[in-house]
């Protein structure tokens, strides 16, 4: 599919989605990256008037909500600022009272950061009978690299099947600054944070692997223990079975 025909057909298939679930339009947040910025350009096209971006910096690098300001004023997205900052310290206070909370890693810390994130694009979605739109693709995905409850908690994901190829591909056909186009790729969780310094791929090797099953076997090994890890992100609540 040419990338115009892609562009399109998100557009419409996002369109038909929240009108079939009876919802009035969309909410997102927007990190200033480059997935959520496709997103918010692709959601804008589908809904016009009911669309609207939560800008929600949290301890964060000042260039994400730059950059995100910069696509909300060239597209003309309707958003909100909502900053977390002092939430989230207040919460690593009371969290650190205890024995066990005392001695949290820096990933239990900053995963927090994305649930808090996620209640507030879900209260915006409640207030105005929208649904929320994650903008995970097709790599963080494939290995669960998203938070439990956080930016994997969302009611439609309209770049879950593309990699990242494609989406900035996407990117360049919708116009978006270079910029962010190659800006390193980051869940802004700590600073200095990327992801592929986290996952230990780059976005390259993956897409690779995941469009043509092909990598070496270090590679190939890297990602099947991150798949493996995190297969419960991606699947309902484990139960026992009837008996």
């Amino acid at each position: 599919m040419k990338i115009d025909q892609l562009a399109e057909h998100l557009t419409i298939w996002i369109k038909d989605t929240v009108i079939s679930a009876g919802c009035n339009g969309v909410v997102f947040g927007m990190s200033g990256g480059i997935d959520s910025s496709v997103l918010a350009i692709l959601c804008r096209k589908s809904f016009p008037g009911t669309c609207l971006g939560i800008i929600m910096p949290c301890i964060s690098d000042k260039k994400d909500r730059l950059h995100a300001e910069m696509i909300a004023k060239q597209y003309s997205i309707s958003t909100r600022l909502v900053v977390l900052d002092d939430i989230y310290n207040n919460l690593l206070t009371i969290l650190s009272g205890d024995e066990i909370s005392s001695t949290m890693g820096r990933l239990a810390k900053s995963n927090i950061k994305p649930r808090l994130r996620m209640l507030v694009l879900y209260y915006f979605a409640n207030q105005l009978n929208y649904l929320v739109v994650g903008s995970s693709n097709r790599c963080e995905l494939y290995i669960g690299y998203f938070t439990k409850h956080g930016d994997g908690a969302v009611d439609v994901a309209p770049l879950a099947n593309l990699v990242k190829t494609q989406i900035r591909q996407l990117a360049l056909y919708l116009g978006i600054s270079d910029e962010i186009i190659n800006k390193p790729p980051s869940a802004g969780l700590w600073k200095g944070q990327t992801d592929e310094q986290e996952m230990e791929l780059t976005y390259d090797q993956l897409d690779k692997y995941i469009l043509t099953g092909k990598s070496t076997n270090k590679i190939k090994n890297r990602i099947e223990i991150l798949a493996k890890r995190n297969l419960h992100k991606s699947i309902s609540p484990i139960i026992p079975p009837v008996f």
